[in-house]
């Protein structure tokens, strides 16, 4: 199994380029650069990385089509790509930071997006899952550098012949960012990977079951299909600072945002413990957007059981158990962990390339 870097947002194209120098040195296969509405580009903020690298992948995760045509979507990952030199990555989905600060409206009977707004429920694009599929077929239409007649999409249309005759490298690999069973089949049936989102090894059967079904829809199997699990890292050497770097990113693990309860259960000793967390869901974006990590309301036990299950949080004496996660991670089919960094970015890659990557290899 590989091991990716997910970077923060705020990274600069100087830290970036750093943090890939040492992470290519390590044996890192990719680094992405987080894709906010706040920060810097993310594919622009990758380009000093890819002119001081030469194996190391790079680039967005992960764009979403509703705040990127695909055809303005491919331009600028075969760009980077060019750059790169055949380097490039991108994830598409149909959520992201950006997509959420935009304020998506829908029509009334779309499925709603909870999490994203303390007062109201905001909505999701209708037919959200064949809008990523035709923005990752448009994408790879482009990166053919064969002439197309245009796209007739059914939600992203392309109605001028395009032809990217500049872009000479080798094809950037196209990975679909899914969590949900649906999408999950249509990317295994149309991409060069799957970006899953915090799941735990508890979802990986059935989240490899439905990336079999959508496998098996294809004409042409792929001969390397790629299998990436985003996963947050809080290992530093004072577990108190690991901590509370944890709680303060809690709110940001898929199951927490998303309010699942399916997902959250397993934490919880009883019905009433989910009770709480649902009570107090405002409490862990307090804790976030304040950089407290103080999660009010919420006993420090089930916030511990929580960290435990969702992130690999702790000091360097906790680094056994999550290798052992990690090894289970690879045996039950990932082809590459993408390991979310926070604070002290080079502190935390040395760690893993030092100690994880040697044991889950």
């Amino acid at each position: 199994m590989d091991i990716d870097i997910i970077l923060e947002a705020d990274a600069t194209p100087q830290q970036i380029k750093e943090l890939a120098v040492e992470a290519e040195k390590l044996g890192v296969r990719a680094l992405w650069t987080s894709n906010y509405h706040q920060f810097w580009d993310a594919y622009i903020a990758a380009v000093p990385a890819a002119e001081a690298t030469s194996k190391i992948l790079l680039g967005p995760l992960a764009v979403s089509p509703w705040e990127q045509h695909p055809l303005k979507m491919a331009n600028a990952i075969l760009s980077l790509n060019e750059i790169a030199n055949g380097r490039a990555i991108l994830a598409i989905g149909g959520g992201g930071g950006v997509f959420g600060a935009i304020g998506w409206k829908a029509s009334a009977d779309a499925d709603p997006w909870p999490g994203y707004h303390p007062t109201k429920k905001m909505r999701m694009p209708d037919r959200r899952v064949r809008g990523v599929r035709e923005a990752i077929e448009a994408v790879k239409l482009a990166a053919t550098g064969k002439m197309q007649r245009g796209y007739p999409g059914e939600i992203f249309d392309i109605n001028r012949p395009f032809q990217m005759t500049w872009a000479k490298s080798s094809p950037p690999l196209i990975y679909s960012a899914c969590s949900g069973p649906t999408m999950i089949r249509v990317g295994a049936s149309v991409a060069d990977g799957i970006q899953l989102s915090d799941f735990t090894l508890d979802m990986m059967p059935h989240a490899m079951e439905n990336i079999r079904t959508g496998l098996a829809r294809r004409d042409t199997q792929p001969e390397n299909f790629r299998v990436g699990n985003f996963w947050a890292w809080h290992i530093k050497a004072d577990k108190t600072v690991a901590m509370w770097e944890a709680r303060r990113e809690l709110i940001w693990r898929g199951a927490v945002i998303g309010q699942v309860e399916e997902e959250l259960m397993p934490f919880c000793h009883d019905e009433s413990e989910l009770k709480i967390i649902m009570d107090n869901w405002m409490s862990f974006r307090k804790a976030s957007w304040t950089r407290s990590g103080e999660i009010e309301g919420v006993p420090e036990d089930l916030v511990n059981r929580m960290i435990a299950g969702l992130s690999s949080a702790g000091d360097l004496t906790d680094l056994d158990k999550e290798i052992e996660r990690f090894v289970q991670f690879k045996d039950s089919g990932l082809t590459e962990l993408s390991i979310r960094l926070h604070d002290d970015p080079m502190d935390a890659l040395k760690i893993i390339g030092e100690r994880v990557m040697p044991a889950v290899q």
